[in-house]
Parts: structure tokens; sequence; C-alpha cells
């Protein structure tokens, strides 16, 4: 018996959807997401309907019946620290990640998403290594003041995937290979895996790292607590100018490549 799975991949620029057949792709559409249309939206959590709505609209467009499918399996957000691994999405995870106990960020609306299509559907719902994939070793964690440890956030998903991708191509296993692997997107995350584990990785959401088309990465400290304390910003504010509106969106207004390549020619 075969199983036809509907996979769905919030970004923070992109809503990404497949369906499978067992391990066989058979669809897949890729919803970019440009500034102005997500703005309107005061929280991740509040996209929820927006963003299932178009999952929806494809999947007919493509002739696919929401009741042909057996299951569905998200990227997963931010959630407590754990393994890598496969897990089912429960009422309580869904109500986690809609108070954001650990930050707003799109993967949240993952295991939303499909939480709520799978109970309309009467089929379970998963997600598969979410954002919140905590494998670093000790002395990672070591940020150079010792009132701040440092946390793991990153693109735990496509990181891994991406890994045991490299592994196949090399006829071996993940678990014995030492690599480093970047996911460029909304964000970027750098990361070393050793024999199967991400023992170090940028915190991609939080400010650590390279810039990116909408988050500011690594910026000078003393101009940045300069800032905070000015009175012209509260912490919201600040928090948007790393996330969302840090990065290329600053400088240029938009997160669009195509935008910006339209701005060179010009």
């Amino acid at each position: 018996m075969s199983y036809r799975i509907l996979v769905i991949n919030p970004g923070s620029t992109s809503t990404k959807t497949a369906v499978y057949e067992d391990d066989e792709l058979i669809w897949e559409s890729k919803i970019s997401h440009n500034v102005d249309e997500i703005a309107p939206f005061p929280t991740v959590y509040s996209q929820k309907d927006f963003r299932m709505n178009l999952i929806i609209s494809e999947l007919e467009k493509a002739g696919i019946g929401l009741n042909s499918l057996d299951a569905i399996t998200a990227r997963g957000g931010m959630l407590k620290p754990l393994e890598s691994g496969t897990y089912s999405v429960n009422r309580e995870m869904v109500d986690y990640l809609k108070e954001a106990k650990r930050g707003e960020h799109a993967s949240n609306l993952g295991a939303v998403i499909a939480f709520d299509l799978g109970n309309q559907l009467g089929i379970p719902s998963f997600i598969v290594d979410p954002v919140s994939v905590d494998e670093m070793e000790p002395i990672a964690r070591i940020s150079g003041m010792a009132d701040i440890e440092r946390t793991c956030i990153f693109h735990a998903l496509n990181q891994k995937a991406i890994a045991r991708q490299v592994a196949e191509e090399k006829n071996t296993e993940y678990e014995k290979l030492n690599l480093i692997v970047a996911h460029l997107g909304g964000g970027i995350s750098v990361a070393c895996h050793q024999k199967g584990r991400v023992i170090d990785v940028n915190n991609a959401l939080d400010g650590e790292g390279p810039m990116s088309t909408e988050r500011s990465g690594t910026v000078p400290l003393g101009p940045l607590y300069r800032m905070c304390f000015s009175g012209k910003y509260t912490l919201e504010e600040i928090k948007r100018k790393n996330y969302g509106q840090g990065g290329i969106v600053s400088y240029l207004g938009t997160n669009d490549a195509r935008e910006i390549v339209k701005m060179i020619a010009q």
C-alpha cells in the first residue's frame, strides 16, 4: 500500500508545498511572499489562514484532491530544544507555537497548518527536524559574556536533508561524515555537522552570523546598544530591525531579488 503525503515548508519569504507517493515526488509548488504582502499581519500566527488557503488553492489548481491525502508533514517551529527527528503534532504543540514562547518565526506555521488541515481531513500530522533541534556541544554555547549563553536556532530541516543527500551521493552514511553546511534563504545558517550531529551553528534568527535578505546578522554592538537606549525605539521595533526589517530590506526596502536585479539594471 502506498501513502500520499502533503509536505508543507513555510519560510519567511515563501510557502513551499509538495505531494509525495511514498518517497516519489509527484507535485511541488513555491509561493513567494514580498514584504508588502506579509506586513499587514501583526504576528506569524495571524498568517495561518492566509497561507493555508494559498496551499489549498494550489492543490486544487493541480487537481490534487484533499481527500486523496493520507498524512501531512511540515517543517517544525520554535519549540523547546529537542533531538533531530520526526514528531507527531498535537494540541499542546500547536498552543505552544501559537503563543510563540520561544519567538516569532514563519516555521511556527508548519505544525499549526498541518494540524488544522489534518483534523479537517481526519488524517495524522507530523513535523520533522524543527528549527529548535539542539545538538550543540557545551563549548559552543560560550558567547564571550558570562551572562549570555549561545542558543541553537537554525534551519535544521534543510541542513539535515542536504547533509543526508551528500552522504547518499558519496555512498556512505550521514553519521560517518564531518560537514559544513550553509542554508541561504530569508535567514542564513552555517553549521558544523560532526557524525550526524550539528555541534555548532550560528543562531540564524536572533542576530548571529551573516546578513541575509531580511535579517541583520551580527552587527557592531556599540552603535546597537546606544540605539537601544536612545529612547527612539521600543523593544519590538529593535527586534524588527534585526529580524524582518533588517539585512537587504533595511537598505533597499525589498526582500525580492528580482526587484534588486531591476534596481541594478536601472
